[in-house]
């Protein structure tokens, strides 16, 4: 993404949030990214296509973070665990996206009450799958349903601390005392098998697939484009990360842990550069790929 795009992208949050997603047309943000029509739509076909892509940087922040802190750690930890949720209460909070987050789902748009739905199932995904992780295969047949509890308590827990008190509260501290009453919850819910959704209702919000994963082979061309691109000031280490992720991903089975591996120095070596958003892009498709690996 170059810096024109990501400098739409951010007037364009910055209208949404002052003045509302309804109440502020193209043509609001032209005026203040001093932009042509034909530059915006160059980029956007629409309004719903710039907010949503506000919306997918966030969720491309949280998954490299979520994905970097797990590198070399067990999957069952619990303490990594709360670290990998807490990271998208504090990347919704940095960038201010639950604003724009309510604005959506409260919308009467079709297209974006689809694609927050999209967002809200992945995360639910997510959850799911780390809690078996987690608390063993045993948990499985009840991992949906605590997944979703948990993302309620979150939302409720965030929403009464914002009324009533003026200390910001601490996303960490919030994940932890949520996990400790899930410990109970677990405990228990696998005890007596208690279930209160049937099948036919967890069936309509089946989050097995994830909606965003890229093939190997589009990640691959997006990956050799880049690199035709990419300015010929770039620093060679920085070319060879690429040379070396490609190399990898023309295996017939790639090697997880060296990929894990050269991800992060990929990302950064292209820190405060005007490929930096394109890279972070392609590094979250990566991430997501190599999940399903797993």
């Amino acid at each position: 993404m170059n810096d024109r795009k990501q400098h739409v992208l951010l007037v364009a949050k910055d209208s949404f949030l002052k003045k509302g997603f309804a109440a502020t047309s193209v043509q609001d943000i032209l005026d203040e990214a001093k932009i042509s029509k034909g530059t915006f739509y160059n980029y956007f076909s629409t309004k719903n296509e710039c907010l949503m892509a506000i919306l997918d940087n966030g969720r491309d922040e949280t998954t490299i973070r979520r994905q970097e802190l797990m590198i070399g750690q067990s999957r069952a930890d619990k303490k990594l665990f709360a670290e990998q949720i807490s990271v998208r209460l504090m990347v919704n909070r940095d960038h201010n996206l639950l604003p724009i987050f309510e604005a959506v789902f409260y919308s009467g748009d079709a297209d974006l009450k689809a694609f927050a739905r999209k967002h809200h199932l992945a995360e639910l995904a997510w959850l799911t799958n780390r809690l078996i992780e987690v608390y063993g295969d045993e948990a499985a047949p009840f991992a949906q349903e605590c997944a979703i509890l948990m993302m309620g308590m979150m939302q409720h827990m965030i929403h009464v601390w914002a009324v009533d008190s003026d200390e910001e509260l601490s996303a960490i501290k919030l994940v932890e005392y949520i996990l400790r009453r899930l410990d109970s919850i677990m405990s228990d819910i696998i005890k007596t098998s208690d279930h209160l959704l049937n099948e036919r209702i967890l069936r309509n919000i089946d989050t097995r697939h994830e909606e965003y994963t890229q093939t190997k082979t589009e990640i691959v061309q997006r990956l050799e484009r880049f690199n035709e691109e990419i300015d010929k000031d770039v620093k060679a280490c920085s070319t060879q990360y690429i040379q070396f992720i490609l190399n990898e991903l023309r295996l017939e089975h790639p090697r997880i842990f060296l990929l894990e591996t050269i991800l992060r120095s990929f990302r950064e070596s292209f820190a405060d550069t005007p490929d930096e958003r394109e890279v972070h892009e392609i590094t979250s498709s990566l991430w997501r790929y190599l999940e399903t690996l797993k």
